[in-house]
């Protein structure tokens, strides 16, 4: 076990799903791989599947026709994984949290699923790019405990 958590904090490999977002969060999270930021020195990597990632980058309000969705891709996750609710209205809904079409927010989402789940959040609308890279690293931290 001890061989796995060290590769996972050697590359992690993120996938990004959004939720019903404004765009803003997205447009941060893909500023990450501008030479700028560049999160692949990292070893770092968007990836096309859940199945293949370590992170679940979540950006945008969980709509209800997103929830059932989000708590599907973080079953086929490979576990463990980390959950990132990226920008404020992934955390707590953000402007959007009287909407008709809400429906929980991401953290609750997941929790339904499995309630000991690790959920990393970075404030800001949007939020910038180096608060994610800091939720990153905490998020590493926190699998270096399990």
């Amino acid at each position: 076990m001890a061989v796995k958590h060290w590769a996972l904090k050697k590359s992690l490999w993120v996938y990004h799903v959004n939720t019903g977002a404004c765009n803003n969060c997205d447009i941060e999270v893909l500023d990450l791989l501008t030479p700028r930021f560049d999160i692949e020195r990292f070893g770092m990597i968007l990836v096309g599947s859940p199945r293949h990632a370590d992170v679940l980058a979540v950006t945008g309000t969980c709509t209800r026709q997103a929830m059932p969705r989000l708590q599907e891709l973080y079953r086929q996750a490979a576990k463990p994984v980390v959950v990132l609710a990226i920008g404020s209205c992934a955390g707590a809904q953000g402007i959007f949290t009287e909407a008709y079409h809400m429906g929980s927010p991401v953290d609750e989402t997941i929790r339904a699923v499995d309630p000991n789940a690790i959920i990393a959040y970075v404030p800001g609308c949007p939020p910038k790019p180096e608060a994610m890279i800091a939720a990153v690293v905490k998020a590493w931290d926190v699998i270096d405990t399990l």
